[in-house]
């Protein structure tokens, strides 16, 4: 199989051909509000609940840091290659999705973040697993991404689901709010990971994790080394709590939890590649 790659942080696994032809959805039926903590809903299309990088209220988040404000990455950022990862039938022959939330324990109930959702792959498979007490947050960078996921979501009647746009550096997560976040052949194609890992740093819940899935290979051949990865996520306040090979899914899966208190951008350290 071929990895995807990307320029910036969130644009794997774009609409496919099965995607375009959807019917419209103006007369279908407005799908269910994620929880109070997700804030106020910023846009609606096709019937889906879209969020916008903040809220829309006076209560909206303070401003965060500026992407100026941390280290650059010392290291290639790949560039994107192909719309996308892998098709989803050779994906499911593999068993990816089914061994990648196995082993980073989704469970019934909880909350989880796709990151870089793109056509929604993991999204769809982890609104099945998470259950109607559950919620899901795909986010995307693109606009016209992510409007062709909230019509996919839609079309699937998925009401645990909400798609929300975030920005290159920050995926604009509400705090405390999620169990597990998935960072799926993306990472390597962050553009500024200091900066992308500390603005995710507040989303997950005391206990949650972030779990990314990647190659074992340099960033510049859409990859990352596992003692790469587990660098620059210390240098931003997170401890490595798993690690596994993992040839279904193309490399391995890491899982990582905040820990400590978080840094100060100018006193984060790039790590050399």
């Amino acid at each position: 199989m071929t990895i995807s790659s990307r320029s910036v942080s969130a644009t794997r696994r774009r609409p496919g051909p099965a995607d375009a032809g959807s019917a419209s959805h103006a007369t279908r039926p407005l799908r269910t509000a994620p929880s109070a903590t997700w804030g106020p809903f910023c846009a609606l299309r096709g019937g889906v609940i879209l969020l916008a990088l903040t809220a829309c209220s006076p209560s909206a988040p303070a401003p965060t840091s500026k992407p100026s404000a941390f280290p650059a990455a010392a290291r290639p950022v790949a560039t994107i290659v192909s719309p996308r990862w892998s098709n989803e039938d050779s994906r499911d022959k593999a068993g990816e999705s089914i061994e990648v939330m196995n082993r980073a324990g989704v469970t019934p109930g909880m909350t989880v973040a796709d990151i870089g959702a793109g056509e929604g792959y993991y999204t769809i498979r982890l609104a099945a697993r998470i259950g109607t007490k559950g919620r899901v947050l795909a986010q995307d960078i693109l606009p016209d991404v992510r409007d062709a996921l909230a019509e996919r979501v839609t079309r699937e009647r998925l009401d645990n689901v909400s798609v929300k746009l975030g920005t290159p550096d920050d995926p604009g997560l509400p705090e405390n709010s999620f169990d597990r976040v998935f960072l799926v052949h993306m990472y390597h194609e962050i553009n500024s990971p200091y900066a992308f890992l500390w603005h995710l740093r507040p989303a997950t819940k005391t206990g949650g994790r972030v779990i990314v899935v990647d190659a074992n290979r340099p960033t510049n051949q859409h990859g990352t080394p596992p003692e790469l990865l587990k660098c620059e996520f210390a240098a931003v306040g997170y401890k490595q709590v798993d690690f596994q090979t993992m040839p279904s899914a193309g490399g391995y899966l890491a899982a990582f939890e905040p820990s400590g208190r978080r840094p100060e951008p100018g006193a984060i350290r790039a790590c050399k590649r």
